[in-house]
Order: structure tokens, then C-alpha cells, then sequence
């Protein structure tokens, strides 16, 4: 059984990231909090004679994903490479400069927890919002004012190209 813990370093866990273009993966070093929703529209149909209305099946909203990562400092480098890592989430509801107009649309991430989300490989998504606390319960490190622990709050909502939109038999049997 693999520990959480090595001399008192968080050890990263194998295949849990977020995967930023231009920017490389933010391997997890303790497991996030995750959850996972979407939901099914339907639209009454109503006939006449009939007591009460017929549901049709009308569309299916955005699959959103809800992703709590905890950043913690365990060595000195640990303070700007979570400052590092904040940066680098807040720039994904941001446009990207120099695209072919004005500017691009925000970057495209990957997300892979294991067999969580999806048993076949990372998921497509786009960063809708992101919240980060500072606690003042921690030790700050005084020449940055930067907490010792930064909890992150993202959404995400799964994107797909428009050829390969998955189907219930797709979901089932691989998530994604």
C-alpha cells in the first residue's frame, strides 16, 4: 500500500493532474475533492383525453466537474511554486492574447483522476470559475504573505468536438 507521506514530503499521486496547454500537468500530491454532475432535459407533451402529459426526452445540459485541490507548503520552494500554480489556474477563464482576432478563447485543460472521471483517458474541459481561500488558521510565510495552505475551488465543464459527442452506451462503458 503506497503512503501518503515520505520524510514528511507529500509524495505526487500517479495519474490524478490537471493538464494545462503551455504549461505542463499539476500532478496532485493528495487526492482533491471531485464531483461529478449532469443533467437531462424533458419537455411535457400534452395530448388530449390523457390525465396528465407525456415526457419527452428534449436535450442534455453540460457535464460539470468540481475539482477542491489543496496546495500546501512542506518546503521552502513550495511557496512560489503554489503561487505558480494559482496563476496558471486563474490564466484558464482568461483570453488568451495574440489569437486571430483580439484575442483566443481561453485554453482547453485535460482533467484525470485514475478511473474517476473516465477509464479511457483524460477529459476535455473548460474552466468556468475558480475560488481560491487563504486561511489565516495557518502559518503565512511573512516575505510573501502567502498561507501555508491554499484551498482552490474550480468548475469544469466537459467539452467535446462536435464529431465525437458521446452517447450513453459511450458513458457506460467508459466515462468519457
Amino acid at each position: 500500500m503506497p503512503k501518503a507521506t515520505d520524510t514528511c514530503a507529500l509524495n505526487p499521486i500517479d495519474n490524478c493532474y490537471i493538464e494545462l496547454p503551455g504549461f505542463g500537468q499539476i500532478i496532485m500530491n493528495n487526492l482533491p475533492d471531485i464531483s461529478d454532475g449532469k443533467s437531462a432535459s424533458y419537455s411535457d407533451q400534452t395530448i388530449i383525453g390523457r390525465s396528465f402529459p407525456l415526457k419527452t426526452f428534449s436535450h442534455s445540459e453540460n457535464r460539470a466537474i468540481s475539482w477542491s485541490m489543496h496546495l500546501f507548503v512542506t518546503k521552502e520552494a513550495d511557496i512560489n511554486g503554489n503561487l505558480a500554480i494559482l496563476r496558471k489556474l486563474e490564466s484558464l477563464v482568461y483570453p488568451v492574447d495574440g489569437g486571430p482576432g483580439p484575442y483566443a478563447p481561453p485554453r482547453i485543460c485535460k482533467i484525470k483522476c485514475g478511473d474517476l472521471l473516465s477509464n479511457s483517458g483524460p477529459l476535455c474541459a473548460v474552466l468556468k470559475s475558480y475560488s481560491a481561500k487563504f486561511p489565516t488558521d495557518v502559518a503565512w510565510a511573512a516575505g510573501k504573505l502567502t498561507p501555508f495552505k491554499i484551498d482552490v475551488d474550480l468548475s469544469f465543464e466537459v467539452v467535446y468536438s462536435s464529431n465525437d459527442l458521446p452517447g450513453a452506451d459511450r458513458i457506460l462503458n467508459s466515462g468519457m
